[in-house]
């Protein structure tokens, strides 16, 4: 069993001669989520990510339930994140017998500790659900044990270190600005005795975010495999999210509703926070309405939070660290572990604001709040962030007239607001310009819905002249 370190190696590692490398994508290939992608270099199998599907249910479960071969192989996984849908299939590649390094930074580690163990319990709470309508009963995906497990294979790395996973392939951490600990993945390696540099985004964050440092430039890059989630699209200007949010908020409030916010419990959750909290500091905030953040991941990430100060963008530092105050908690402020706690929000019938996970609505307590606040039209459902097809929050996106939760119609009488400045990736003009600054002859396009992937590819070729292609899953191209 390896045991859980961290090194910091500042030497460069040799490099031996290997013939052409191919990627193979078993996930977040012509769609968003169960990112895994195949890199064999050299006889060597390096696995980018290693995510959990998302979305239909019965799909879902089914994508989840097994391995490919190809992936059970593989020397070694490079994470770029703590995001379920980039390391929640971990524990399941443990339970199958993996027994190699998983690598990371540090924060994401950490994140991925309470994150995957929070996966494990969501597994195990379906799978006793499903037993009550299923014969034979259907074991959970993973457990809780195999999730504690797979921590014991984590080897932290700083930003900007190159180390040597395997023999011959070089890696290093870049920042990617999309949540704490997020990384893109630069790798090096010798193909005919000439050097080839090969960079990977993960989910490629955007200038500006708060808390966040801003991402960095990959560049002299020969190949580049990048995330399309918004490629054609643009987001909101950053500088309108306080004002955005502050009229959001006075309107609802003034027509005595409720601010109900899916919000992932990693990143998302801790941006909304720190606005709320920039906007009372500012004193623009008036009204005097109690903010919930009702999840136990949320909890427990923010703790992670506080831990990994050096993540922090030097704004984040002026605001609040070199004053001595935190920016995850002000008075009205309330954190909810307790499911009893969380039930009774539901019973109050004034202004307050909830923040509450998943940030798709597909699972957890936010289910609880939309059940029984959608109907209102005194109230507002904010969303924060990407809602992939076939999801809860996608049909809220939709503003469908009814949606069903736990499996029963319920009638939508609410406001609907999406706000795309929260959103952590990058959009269309910055992805283009990461491809266009990034040097690459060639670039794969991965995590996206096929129209956006296919339309990025299409504009990279007229518009760069690169050579560009979608990846398609289980379809192995040479690099």
């Amino acid at each position: 069993m390896l045991k859980l370190q961290t090194e910091t190696q500042t030497n460069m590692p040799t490099t031996i001669k290997t013939g052409s490398a191919t990627i193979t994508s078993f996930g977040a290939a012509e769609g968003v989520t169960g990112s895994k992608h195949l890199l064999e270099i050299g006889g060597k199998k390096l696995l980018l990510d290693c995510g959990l599907f998302q979305g239909n249910r019965k799909l879902s479960r089914e994508l989840n339930s097994h391995f490919p071969p190809q992936v059970l192989a593989v020397d070694a996984v490079i994470l770029s994140h703590a995001h379920i849908d980039h390391s929640g299939a971990l524990p399941s590649l443990i339970k199958a017998g993996f027994t190699n390094p998983i690598y990371s930074t540090a924060a994401t580690r950490d994140l991925c500790e309470i994150m995957l163990e929070d996966a494990a319990y969501i597994q195990e709470q379906d799978a006793r659900f499903l037993a009550k309508k299923e014969s034979p009963a259907p074991e959970p995906i993973y457990t809780a044990e195999n999730a504690a497990e797979a921590m014991q294979h984590f080897i932290t790395k700083d930003y900007n270190t190159w180390f040597e996973p395997v023999e011959g392939v070089k890696v290093r951490f870049i920042e990617a600005g999309h949540i704490l600990g997020s990384t893109q993945v630069e790798i090096e390696y010798q193909e005919n005795g000439a050097t080839k540099r090969l960079g990977f985004t993960g989910d490629l964050g955007r200038k500006g975010l708060p808390i966040l440092k801003d991402p960095a430039q990959l560049t002299n890059l020969d190949v580049l495999i990048t995330e399309s989630t918004y490629a054609l699209r643009e987001h909101d200007d950053l500088l309108t999210i306080e004002d955005e949010l502050l009229a959001v908020v006075e309107k609802t409030a003034k027509r005595g509703g409720k601010i109900i916010i899916p919000a992932f419990s990693v990143e998302r959750t801790q941006e909304i926070v720190y606005v709320l909290h920039q906007l009372r500091v500012e004193g623009r905030l008036k009204f005097d309405l109690p903010i919930y953040v009702d999840s136990p991941l949320a909890v427990n990430a923010t703790e992670v939070f506080k831990k990994h100060r050096d993540d922090y963008d030097s704004k984040t530092y002026a605001d609040f660290m070199e004053k001595g105050e935190g920016p995850f908690t002000m008075n009205g402020l309330v954190y909810i572990r307790d499911a009893e706690k969380s039930k009774a929000l539901n019973q109050l019938n004034y202004p307050m604001i909830i923040i509450s996970a998943s940030g798709m609505c597909e699972a957890g307590r936010i289910l609880h709040h939309l059940r029984n606040n959608i109907s209102d039209p005194k109230n507002t459902v904010l969303i924060v962030g990407f809602q992939a097809e076939n999801t809860l929050g996608r049909r809220l996106v939709d503003k469908l007239p009814e949606v069903k939760i736990f499996g029963i119609p319920v009638v939508r009488k609410c406001e609907v607001v999406v706000l795309n400045a929260f959103s952590g990736h990058a959009g269309a003009s910055e992805l283009f310009n990461n491809v266009k600054n990034s040097g690459a002859k060639k670039v794969f396009c991965v995590h996206g819905e096929p129209t956006s992937t296919a339309g990025f590819v299409e504009k990279i070729q007229n518009e760069l002249h690169l050579e560009a292609q979608v990846l398609h899953t289980g379809e192995t191209t040479t690099i």
